[in-house]
């Protein structure tokens, strides 16, 4: 995966979860910021995703609860690494 396409979804992640109310304490806190709800997409590149893809591709890789959104964002951004979702 190249930065812009690392930085195109930092940047749809920190969009759609910088309207949470933090701290948040599981994946469910999330929803209401979502756009489309569990259906919505995070796209750059050829890389695409769903929230609902997201939550079961990261499951286990979350440490609840996040402070932040900057926080959250790198957290996610890991785990998607880790996952091998970003190659």
């Amino acid at each position: 995966m190249n930065e812009d396409t690392e930085a195109e979804l930092r940047k749809q992640f920190r969009s759609a979860f910088e309207g949470a109310d933090f701290p948040v304490t599981d994946q469910m806190d999330l929803v209401p910021t979502l756009p489309d709800g569990p259906g919505t997409r995070f796209e750059a590149g050829d890389v695409s995703f769903s929230a609902m893809e997201l939550a079961a591709n990261l499951d286990g890789h979350q440490e609840f609860p996040y402070e932040s959104v900057d926080e959250l964002v790198d957290d996610v951004m890991a785990a998607l690494k880790t996952e091998g979702l970003l190659d």
